[in-house]
């Protein structure tokens, strides 16, 4: 389980920096419009973001946050004993994924079919999806590359007598299970809560469901697993007293599983979204009953480039009494002010296009007169985002602001899962705002 992953995933990822950026990306328009581009081309040349060269809006990923979080999660789950397997549905940017797996991550988390595809075209060998898998097409996709590999390692979850029979029909049908020593794809019993978005609503159910998994030719059953990025979104004490009973409900669980065929040498325990993974690592890690300890595996996916609002109220570190991994926001959006229409009121050209808005409203960081080359910024004291369309954010600022039409105006985001998706390419810049890479994203 511990087998380094074959070198060909980082040429497939490395061959990225050679991918073409166009002026059908966001912002490249002037670059792209005179030049070829590419990632690696932007680290040669290094442009300045306000030289001209590139179109506002623009949403920017700061290299010393993302290699700063990377390295600290990393380092967070070494010292815990835990493995990591981040969440790719946050970004779909293999790039990032790459550096993930350079830092240590175990696998790679997928939401879906399409994006273990995805992340297979660029040869990534192991994989979980946090998901139950019953489109029997996708399945039969699974059976295929299970048995064209014997190198890659998949898991899904289950969480119904019903939903173990459609899987394992499935995959017999595409040829696996007649081997017992060939491949089978390996299940997490997920265990739900009332009225959250999947999985079992009892232990006892759980149970059931694993015997039903460990009995099926085409399975092997790995473990269980659970989500408990649903159960609040606060770190009040009720909210963590809620994780934290979710999560021991999950370890009885997995010692009620544990001497089911395919989990006596060992199972995994997989739960941790992105707010509350250190209530996760203490409860899973604690001493059992004396049976085998599991294999603690983490999904938190929006760690890679945290937020100025969501996590960023409630995440481990946030607070001295739950320590965790020091994480930076890394996301900036830089747009111009269109229009100051009227006191208090300036129109930035971002809106829902360009940034997540289904949490908070994005977060105004800073402003800077226009592109002048060596300009100073200021903070965005007394400025808010109350409103955004489809172009553009309705910024309230003091009557008495000088911002004009022209100007700059960086915002911050919160929720990344929702800020991805909305850029085909994202430059990275340094700390000093000179564009050094690129990262494609594939949704």
């Amino acid at each position: 389980m511990d087998s380094a992953p074959p070198i060909r995933w980082r040429d497939a990822i490395g061959a990225l920096r050679e991918k073409p950026i166009t002026v059908t990306d966001k912002g490249f328009g002037r670059l792209a419009w005179s030049s070829p581009v590419t990632a690696a081309g932007l680290a040669r040349s290094r442009p300045s973001l306000f030289g001209g060269d590139f179109v506002l809006p623009l949403m920017v990923l700061r290299e010393s946050a993302l290699a700063g979080n990377i390295a600290s999660m990393a380092g967070y789950c070494a010292a815990a004993g835990v493995l990591l397997a981040p969440h790719a549905k946050t970004t779909m940017a293999p790039q990032l994924v790459g550096r993930q797996l350079d830092a240590g991550a175990w696998a790679v988390t997928a939401a879906s079919v399409p994006q273990v595809q995805l992340h297979r075209s660029f040869g990534i060998p192991r994989i979980l999806i946090g998901n139950e898998v019953t489109d029997r097409t996708a399945i039969a996709w699974l059976a295929a590359e299970l048995a064209a590999d014997p190198g890659f390692e998949c898991y899904c979850f289950v969480d119904s007598v019903s939903g173990v029979a459609l899987l394992d029909d499935a995959l017999r049908a595409g040829g696996l299970g007649s081997d017992p020593a060939g491949p089978r794809l390996r299940v997490l019993v997920e265990l739900g809560l009332p009225g959250g978005r999947a999985g079992c609503r009892s232990v006892d159910e759980a149970v059931v469901v694993a015997r039903a998994a460990a009995a099926a030719p085409s399975l092997r059953l790995a473990g269980a697993a659970g989500y408990d990025g649903g159960i609040g979104h606060d770190d009040g004490e009720a909210t963590l007293a809620r994780v934290a009973g979710y999560c021991r409900d999950l370890r009885r669980l997995g010692d009620r599983i544990a001497a089911l065929p395919g989990c006596q040498d060992g199972y995994l325990l997989s739960a941790g979204g992105s707010g509350f993974f250190d209530v996760v690592v203490r409860e899973l890690t604690a001493p059992g009953d004396g049976g085998p300890a599991p294999t603690v595996v983490l999904r938190s996916g929006a760690y890679i480039s945290f937020d100025h609002g969501y996590y960023q109220r409630f995440a481990p570190g946030t607070r001295p009494d739950r320590p965790g991994p020091s994480l930076e926001p890394a996301f900036e959006l830089w747009a111009a002010v269109l229009s100051r229409p009227e006191p208090g009121l300036a129109i930035v050209g971002a809106g829902r296009h360009h940034v997540a808005f289904d949490v908070d409203m994005p977060v105004p960081l800073r402003t800077r007169p226009g592109r002048t080359a060596h300009a100073d910024t200021a903070p965005a004291a007394g400025m808010r985002v109350s409103a955004v369309d489809d172009q553009h954010a309705y910024l309230r600022l003091p009557v008495d602001s000088a911002l004009a039409p022209g100007d700059l105006v960086c915002l911050g985001i919160s929720h990344p899962c929702t800020t991805f998706d909305k850029w085909r390419v994202i430059p990275v810049v340094d700390d000093d705002h000179h564009v050094i890479d690129a990262i494609h994203t594939f949704f």
